[in-house]
């Protein structure tokens, strides 16, 4: 099989050539930019373009598929000779299914936690000696590539986004994958550029259940307002099952979790990571993985990457990095840690990074988003804001969204300062972003806190 990659360097784009690369595939593919570390892990498959830039002449008619990504325009050059000499053009999450086509396909949907959760069963998975073909939206500890599709899996796990699927298919990505069993984690509205009502953004989700085949199940998380009225409303033929949050006991070192008159001692912590672990639970059942060797498996996940990852730990302070920027991730992410760290002071640091995160329209969603927070920093970056074509927003309109108790920057190196120069002794710094405050290390960040204050 011959395959082309029209913006190979995405990061879910290399993954996916990588993959193939490794089933036997005939890749190639071009971009205009390729950064870090994309560029190395394609090097290193050998199938790294040899110029940068878009080459018309490499789309030929032996192509068997090209593989078009979302950095691509809609009048790409390389798409426009593919569509001239009608070649078959598929988005990424369209071609993942025609590889899964005759696998028994389990999908992680929702607003929050698809990763984790993702990256939960690969876990076990792995441990387990399961053999499972798998996509998923991180980087994980163990695996070098996010994508793996071979000849022999019976299953594939596919982290669902509902993210459009590429220029010229507006399709959410989670769309096109067809579930023989899904996950939907919540519902919290997401991409106000692409759904401009809550109601609409819902709608996408009442499709993916549509979707699911016939006689299939749904799990879901019943504490979830917006997927217990969407249950109620499917079809009869699907078999749900709902799943809360578990009991369970804080610890020093994690949470003992309490299932089944059992108990299991696991390194997560967190409600919201405790719910994920019951649906991944509920889903691995699916693959024959009992609930016991499940949980079991599961004592030795840390997290998925950038999701209340660790970054430097002592006696006295412990900072984490987490992907969230949403509304309901950081109250989710701001209570975990809270409630795993009772008598330290928390100090929470939030970046505005996200199209929708950045619309003024959208900062009354962040009222007491980070409220446990002993104390709330909000930055954002006027330029990015600028660059994103938005409506300038202010300091004053941030902190009234955030509902006031919020301290907000808008320059890195005033983050920087106020960090630097604070007594961190019996204290918990949580940095959440999707981006990376433009330009702070964290690993730098929290090695000099621990040398600077010698806790």
């Amino acid at each position: 099989m011959k395959v082309h990659f029209i913006a190979i360097g995405g990061s879910a784009m290399h993954n996916l050539a990588i993959a193939l690369s490794r089933k036997g595939y005939n890749v190639s593919g071009s971009d205009d930019e390729i950064f870090e570390p994309s560029q190395s892990r394609l090097k290193k498959q050998g199938i790294l373009p040899e110029q940068i830039g878009w080459f018309p002449e490499k789309i030929t008619k032996d192509l068997d598929a090209v593989i078009l990504g979302m950095h691509a325009r809609k009048d790409n050059p390389e798409l426009l000779k593919a569509e001239e000499l009608g070649l078959q053009i598929f988005s990424y999450p369209e071609y993942l299914y025609e590889q899964s086509k005759d696998k028994k396909r389990l999908v992680i949907g929702g607003s929050h936690g698809k990763t984790t959760i993702t990256s939960m069963i690969l876990h076990v998975a792995k441990a387990l000696n399961i053999n499972v073909d798998y996509m998923v939206g991180a980087q994980l500890e163990g695996y070098d590539c996010m994508v793996k599709l071979s000849h022999d899996a019976p299953y594939i796990i596919l982290e669902g986004d509902e993210y459009l699927s590429s220029p010229i298919d507006l399709r959410p990505k989670f769309h096109l994958y067809q579930p023989h069993v899904a996950i939907l984690s919540g519902i919290a509205w997401d991409h106000i550029n692409v759904f401009p009502t809550f109601e609409n953004y819902v709608d996408q989700f009442r499709i993916f259940c549509e979707l699911i085949a016939q006689k299939g199940i749904l799990i879901y998380n019943e504490e979830d307002d917006e997927l217990r009225k969407l249950a109620k409303s499917l079809k009869n033929d699907l078999n749900l099952i709902a799943y809360s949050t578990p009991d369970y006991e804080v610890v020093e070192d994690g949470t003992i979790l309490h299932f089944e008159n059992e108990r299991y001692h696991l390194q997560i912590f967190g409600a919201h990571n405790l719910q994920n672990a019951i649906s991944a639970m509920y889903m691995s059942r699916e693959i024959g993985i009992s609930s016991s060797d499940f949980f079991n498996a599961l004592k030795t996940f840390t997290g998925a990457g950038k999701r209340l990852q660790k970054v430097v730990s002592s006696e006295t302070f412990t900072m984490f990095k987490d992907f969230a920027h949403s509304p309901s991730k950081l109250k989710a992410t701001t209570k975990a840690v809270k409630e795993q760290f009772q008598s330290r002071k928390l100090i929470a640091c939030m970046e505005l990074h996200t199209f929708s995160s950045l619309k003024k329209e959208f900062l009354p969603h962040y009222k007491d988003a980070m409220k446990l927070a002993d104390v709330a920093i909000v930055y954002f970056s006027p330029e990015v804001v600028k660059h994103k074509k938005l409506e300038p927003i202010t300091s004053e309109m941030v902190s009234d969204g955030f509902g006031g108790n919020v301290i907000v920057f808008n320059q890195t190196q005033e983050i920087l300062d106020y960090l630097n120069h604070k007594d961190w002794h019996n204290s918990t710094l949580l940095m959440m972003s999707s981006g990376n405050f433009d330009g702070i290390n964290y690993d730098e960040l929290g090695n000099e806190i621990v040398s600077r204050f010698s806790i």
